[in-house]
């Protein structure tokens, strides 16, 4: 064999089992140290919770001092909308009956 014969097998066999393994294990261990939660990403995630769970709190507090007050709050938050077009028929139906009456007007 000559010079340049010898130099292919010398460079390919390295690469081959040097090269490419060590390639493959650095990215899938960076592909695992990627994939953890870091302590930032714990901390953050703690506080989170914990806004999410006073922010729950709150909610149900609100919603208790509602029904004390108002007891049908919730059909009222319903549809607001289709309550007050309703109350405008019944109040309409109301003066037209009042309407219908002898000597009544509005």
């Amino acid at each position: 064999m000559n010079g340049p014969e010898i130099l292919i097998p010398l460079i390919v066999v390295p690469i081959l089992f040097i090269g490419l393994p060590w390639l493959i294990f650095h990215y899938i261990t960076r592909w695992k140290t990627a994939a953890t939660l870091t302590r930032e990403d714990e901390s953050l995630l703690d506080e989170l919770h914990e806004v999410a769970r006073r922010l729950d709190e709150r909610m149900c507090t609100i919603e208790r001092i509602m029904q004390a007050e108002n007891p049908n709050w919730r059909q009222v938050a319903c549809d607001p909308v289709e309550l007050s077009i309703e109350d405008r028929g019944a109040r309409a139906g109301l003066a037209r009956e009042r309407s219908n009456l002898p000597g009544g007007r509005l």
